[in-house]
This record gives C-alpha cells, structure tokens and sequence, in this order.
C-alpha cells in the first residue's frame, strides 16, 4: 500500500510538472489563452466536487482543463487571433486542435489519462462535435464537463469580435443549448455552482460518482 501510494504521488508529480512546462510553452506563445485555460481549470475544478470526481480522476481532469487547448500552440496567429468570423478552411484548421492536444500529451506517459480527455473536450451532446462526432453518453465524462465549463469562460470573456456576456446571460445560453451541444444533466450541476442559486442548490442536490473516462 506505502508503494502504491507512492507510484501515485510520483506519477502526480510527472504530471504536474508535464503541465506547467506545457502552460509556460502556451503562455510564452497566448498569454491570454493560458488565463482561460486556468479559469476553466478552476471552474471545472469546483464543479467536480458537486457530482463526485475525487481522487485521480480529479486530478486528471484538473490537468485536462489546464491543457484541454494546448493544440492551438500549433493554429496560426492569424486564425486563432482573427477579428472577425472564421470562413470554412480556418474553422478546419481549428478544428484540428483537439487531436493535436491529444498527440502533444500522450508523447508523456504519464499524461496518456489526460489526452484522451483533452481529445473529446470538442464533442457534443447530439452528436455533432468534433473531431469524432462521439454522441452523448459515449463523451468521456470529463470531457463534456470542460466543453461546458469552457463554454461559460469564453461568453463572459471579451473576444476580437465581441464583447463579453454578463454571467447571467452566459448561463441563459448555456441551458439553451442543453441537451444539444451539452450534457443536459452536467449543464444544470454547472449553472447552479455558478449561479446565485448555488449555496441552496447544493444542500439539495445528492451527490454521485459519474463513469469512468472511456476508453
């Protein structure tokens, strides 16, 4: 038991440090990018606690969040900083940065668990995401609580393009695209940890442990 928990704290660290050399690679390249990586991070990190995830699920979570945009290291500055809509070809390009992630982390052992995480974070509910067009219940767990949590970050961040949400409007959007692009019952758990209504909601709520990350 001392050697297992150990090896876990090792392997802990091995990703702690994987993914700070990769957020310091991410913020040297879009400083802006690495905050909403870490907000989304700190969301998701709040959300986990209301449905469950403890232990090494949590942690690998925390670390997808953290790295679930690390592909975009590789789109060009003038899609991903573009001002205005993206036409079909740059929308491919970005769409690309899913599978990406995936193959920057998984060349770390260690970080096999949060690659494939981090390769479904685009996927949605109805089936339409990217980059497997995975539908519903097949969505990693995880991943479709980071799609919703990156969601609500990027509304109420100012954008090139627009200016940001009020919280209550992000929220608004994220139930109107319940049960479309997000998980309807996650979105809800979301909305309520994030809202004024969340102290109440949580003594009401019963707690459960979600399924494990496929694959």
């Amino acid at each position: 038991m001392i050697g297992l928990r150990r090896s876990r704290g090792t392997l802990t660290a091995v990703r702690d440090e994987t993914a700070s050399v990769l957020l310091r690679i991410l913020d040297e390249r879009e400083d802006e990018l690495n905050s909403h990586l870490r907000h989304v991070a700190g969301l998701v990190h709040e959300v986990a606690a209301e449905v469950g995830l403890t232990g090494d699920r949590l942690e690998i979570l925390t670390r997808a969040a953290e790295c679930h945009d690390i592909g975009k290291v590789a789109i060009p500055d003038d899609v991903l900083q573009k001002p205005g809509p993206l036409d079909e070809g740059e929308w491919e390009l970005m769409r690309r940065h899913t599978v990406i992630g995936e193959r920057i982390l998984a060349a770390a052992p260690s970080m096999l668990p949060v690659a494939r995480v981090v390769r479904s974070c685009h996927e949605r509910w109805d089936g339409r995401g990217y980059p497997d067009g995975l539908p519903g219940p097949q969505i990693p767990v995880e991943s479709r609580l980071i799609f919703i949590c990156d969601a609500f970050d990027a509304m109420v961040a100012d954008r090139p393009y627009r200016d940001a949400l009020e919280p209550e409007r992000a929220l608004e959007e994220l139930r109107r695209n319940s049960g479309s692009q997000f998980d309807p019952e996650l979105t809800e758990v979301v909305c309520e940890t994030v809202g004024p209504t969340a102290a109440a909601a949580r003594g009401r709520r019963s707690l459960r442990l979600v399924p494990a990350i496929s694959g």
